[in-house]
């Protein structure tokens, strides 16, 4: 099975910005909840985002008003705009080819740093 691939990440300075990008098989964009996740040192993996195949989102209540997710279907490519970035924004962020519930359930990429420094 062909694992995501996210880029994008880096250093920033709080209130800065990012533009996260993940590639996801083809043969599976169009149908499934896509989602972005994240992991802070020390801590567990969390829900950042999801997108459905019709564009309907949900964001965690941390990143809300701040990030956006969205899909380029015909590109096969899921993006994670993150504006307002804060300190504790800093993780690695992955992406999940298969959302259910909420839940990840399909296959994970290397992940992408992004670091905000106060």
């Amino acid at each position: 099975q062909v694992q995501p691939v996210e880029s994008g990440g880096g250093l920033v300075q709080a209130g800065g910005s990012l533009r996260l990008s993940c590639t996801v098989a083809g043969s599976i964009f169009s149908i499934n909840r896509l989602g972005w996740y994240r992991q802070a040192p020390g801590k567990q993996r969390e829900l950042v985002a999801t997108v459905t195949s019709d564009g309907s989102t949900r964001y965690a209540d941390s990143v809300k008003g701040r990030f956006a997710i969205s899909r380029d279907n015909g590109a096969n490519t899921l993006y994670l705009r993150m504006n307002s970035l804060k300190p504790e924004d800093t993780a690695v962020y992955y992406c999940n080819d298969r959302v259910i519930g909420g839940l990840p359930a399909g296959s994970w990429g290397q992940g992408t740093q992004v670091t905000v420094s106060a």
